[in-house]
């Protein structure tokens, strides 16, 4: 009796692999969407806008439901991050409540071709006001060289893990 029931199941199943889960023998696959990222900020195409330059001469990117802008000053070897509402022809400063940001940067290059290794900048608050702030700052001597910058911003904004990419 066990074997009979063991060979019922094999043909069942047999059956059902031949036919496919539709029971459409050689019916095609169904197409997949591709598949999702990590990373929470889109890249200006695939988010169906653009930002241009920042008020700064920055480029601006998404850092959670935030704008903001990266620039650096080579002199001071400094890099700044500020949230900025609407485009470049009228963004204006928009303070957020975070703590610090960590900017961390790709291996890049100088137009000589000098290698400018990996960066880790902790930023932080400029004149915030009751807890708030729309500007971060941090240094770090690869910040001098002038070279073009890529890289993430992490932090907690408004309470909630935010992140961002920008490439100059």
């Amino acid at each position: 009796m066990m074997f009979k029931k063991i060979a019922h199941l094999c043909l069942v199943t047999a059956a059902l692999t031949m036919a496919g889960c539709g029971g459409q023998p050689n019916a095609p696959a169904p197409a997949t969407a591709p598949p999702a990222t990590t990373s929470n900020a889109a890249k200006p195409e695939e988010a169906g806008h653009s930002h241009g330059s920042g008020p700064n001469g920055g480029v601006v990117f998404d850092m959670g439901k935030y704008h903001a802008e990266f620039t650096v000053d080579h002199p001071k070897k400094e890099c700044t991050v500020l949230f900025v509402t609407g485009d470049a022809t009228d963004a204006k400063p928009l303070p957020v409540s975070a703590t610090e940001l960590t900017l961390t940067t790709k291996e890049t290059k100088t137009a000589d071709g000098t290698v400018v290794a990996p960066m880790t900048v902790k930023l932080t608050p400029v004149d915030a006001q009751e807890g708030k702030t729309a500007k971060f700052v941090g240094t770090d001597p690869g910040i001098g060289n002038v070279a073009d910058f890529e890289g993430t911003v992490l932090g907690e904004i408004d309470g909630k893990p935010s992140q961002g990419t920008f490439k100059e």
